[in-house]
């Protein structure tokens, strides 16, 4: 389809208009939070595109100081959630409560009524409680008793997961796993950010504020620009190669990958893939989709929703192997 001069000039006026605030948010978080421009700029492009986000890190990488870091500048209501072996889905959600004197029960919200929610150690809460919260995520309503309640917009979770102690934990399902847009490996700090970390943190009440910066409507506004962002057909089609190319590995010369695939990326991928690709644009104030915005974000959409056979674990070949090796092996347009 063709897309007049007129057309994108239009559109990269108003990309630069609504995408002001990013570099506002960014350095009022960068005022409290040291390096991890990584992870913050993968929250954003979650909170942009509208879809969750899977944290995968050891303790102590500031995963909980960036997250309500974010819903501060924000000016939303944010809600950190610890999950626990004995954590029931009432205590995620609400519940009713009697009142004997008036012999009629109220609703009581639980923490999920939140903008931001941060599921701490999604792993260590049985099944029930998962699934209460994918729910949640999901149809972007809580349902307490007879009643159902819509969640207030801008709705995000971000849910962490410590890479180091399995024991005792409940992995989440491939088909749970699959709802979370992204999932992001936080890695430790360079040398240089550790001693600006120590300088910065190791002090006794002297804390730094985060100020909010921008509106929840302003988060909402550039969520529905984002549709207006131009994405070539051959762009579109290299993110369905890449997808295609997960299940069927034969088609771009990896013949070799077949008996490694478990099974290949879910067409949530190529959803996902082409809206955290736009928001990835949004945040450079570009109005078009590059194919290297494409590959930027694929690691991070596609990482979770390929499984890797027994065979592949023996060779301890990981899904990100399987992802890079698909992304050189794909032609860019």
């Amino acid at each position: 389809m063709e897309t007049s001069q007129f057309d994108i000039t239009a559109v990269n006026e108003r990309i630069t208009k609504e995408s002001a605030f990013v570099d506002d948010l960014l350095t009022e978080i960068s005022r409290v939070v040291i390096g991890q421009s990584y992870m913050i700029e993968r929250l954003l492009i979650g909170l942009l595109g509208d879809g969750h986000v899977l944290l995968e890190g050891v303790p102590g990488l500031a995963k909980t100081l960036t997250v309500s870091s974010l819903a501060k500048a924000i000016g939303t209501a944010f809600q950190r959630i610890q999950f626990t072996p004995d954590l029931l889905p009432a205590d995620l959600l609400g519940t009713l409560i009697f009142n004997p004197k008036e012999g009629s029960f109220s609703i009581k919200k639980g923490p999920i009524f939140a903008n931001i929610i941060l599921a701490d150690e999604i792993n260590r809460s049985p099944a029930k409680v998962q699934s209460a919260l994918l729910e949640s995520m999901q149809e972007r309503q809580v349902t307490i008793g007879e009643t159902t309640f819509p969640l207030d917009a801008p709705f995000l979770v971000l849910a962490t997961q410590n890479p180091i102690e399995q024991e005792g934990t409940y992995p989440l399902p491939e088909a749970q796993v699959d709802r979370f847009m992204m999932k992001i490996k936080v890695g430790y700090p360079t040398r240089d950010e550790e001693l600006e970390i120590m300088r910065r943190m190791a002090r006794t009440g002297d804390k730094v504020a985060v100020r909010p910066v921008v509106t929840p409507e302003q988060i909402l506004s550039a969520r529905s620009v984002l549709n207006d962002l131009y994405m070539d057909e051959r762009v579109e089609r290299y993110i369905v190669d890449l997808v295609m190319a997960s299940r069927e590995p034969d088609s771009v010369g990896l013949g070799a990958l077949s008996p490694l695939i478990e099974f290949g990326a879910s067409p949530r991928a190529t959803i996902n893939l082409n809206l955290a690709s736009r928001a990835h644009a949004f945040l450079r104030h570009r109005a078009y989709v590059t194919p290297e915005d494409v590959r930027s974000i694929a690691l991070d959409v596609l990482r979770h929703r390929i499984a890797v056979t027994y065979e592949a674990e023996a060779e301890e070949i990981s899904s990100e192997d399987i992802v890079d090796r698909i992304l050189h092996a794909v032609e860019v347009p």
